[in-house]
């Protein structure tokens, strides 16, 4: 049940560092806004905390945030069409999927499970890092002049 308890001091600190490095932007200035820059707070209080799902979620929301905010504010639609404006990256669709299947539950073929929350811990950690590589990713993806 480690996902529910305190991690450990130096697991959090760890979880932390991975984090910051990414946050921080390797060269220039970037446009950030409001709304998605203060998700991308909350997404690192999750993170640190092992709330995998949790950081899935929030990592597509801050996506498109970012991208209505900042890159396409004029943009009308859906995440998906606003994907395909984006420049149409099958990793933003694959984790706009995946935020549907886990927000939008389907009885019958559940995105997660209780036992999926105690067994595949590692799956999920993965899962999340490469969430949050992608939110950067597309945070940084256009430095501001």
């Amino acid at each position: 049940m480690d996902h529910i308890e305190y991690p450990l001091e130096e697991v959090w600190k760890e979880r932390r560092d991975w984090f910051e490095r990414l946050a921080e932007p390797q060269n220039g200035g970037y446009l950030l806004g409001e709304q998605s820059t203060a998700l991308v707070g909350d997404i690192q209080s999750a993170f640190c905390a092992g709330a995998w799902i949790a950081v899935v979620i929030m990592t597509a929301a801050a996506i498109d945030g970012h991208l209505r905010e900042v890159e396409f504010p004029d943009a009308k639609g859906n995440a998906q069409k606003l994907i395909d404006q984006s420049g149409g990256d099958s990793r933003l669709h694959s984790l706009r999927k995946r935020r549907n299947a886990l927000v939008h539950v389907n009885p019958a073929n559940a995105a997660i499970t209780v036992d999926q929350q105690y067994t595949d811990r590692n799956q999920l950690e993965q899962e999340a890092r490469s969430a949050v590589r992608l939110m950067f990713e597309v945070i940084y993806a256009f430095p501001s002049t």
